[in-house]
Formats: structure tokens, sequence, C-alpha cells
């Protein structure tokens, strides 16, 4: 499945409630998801890292479908390595 597949079956499936919802209250919600998934890394919960990282991507790809973000077009940004220094892997000073 693509990026922009995926943020259109997300669409698809959550679009009318991430509507009435809007922007901040699914903003809240990715934020309550990128919560968990960090309690799950810092548990070492091998089980339901999985599960969190595509709770995380979904409820980014909904707020990306409010904001009228394609998220395809906006990762291509690293389509040719580091955006800063252009290289793979990237070679920025920390």
């Amino acid at each position: 499945m693509t990026i922009n597949e995926f943020q259109r079956l997300i669409r698809e499936i959550y679009f009318d409630k991430d509507s009435r919802r809007g922007k901040d209250g699914t903003f809240r919600w990715l934020v309550e998801e990128t919560g968990e998934l960090a309690r799950a890394m810092r548990r070492d919960d091998r089980a339901n890292l999985e599960e969190e990282f595509a709770d995380v991507f979904a409820w980014l790809s909904s707020l990306a479908t409010l904001e009228g973000i394609d998220m395809e077009t906006a990762c291509a940004k690293y389509a040719r390595g580091c955006p800063k220094c252009h290289t793979t892997p990237c070679k920025c000073k920390e």
C-alpha cells in the first residue's frame, strides 16, 4: 500500500468523524496516540508497538487530510536524502 492509498483509505473510513471533530480535536487524538506509542516504547511492549505506530500514522494522515496536505507529496522532501545536506545517510552535525 502506498502512502497515498493509505491516506485515501483513512479518509474513507474517518473523514466524516474527523470533519465533525475538527482539526484541533483530531490533533489532540494524534497527541494521545503518540503518548500511547511512547508508553509502548518505554515498556518495550513489542506486541503493542506495531499497533501504536499504525494508529499514529492513521491520525497523522487524518490531520493532513483535514489540512489539505497530500502526505506522499509532503514526504517527497526526503526522496533525495536529508533535506539539509542532501546525503544518505545524513551527514549533518548534531
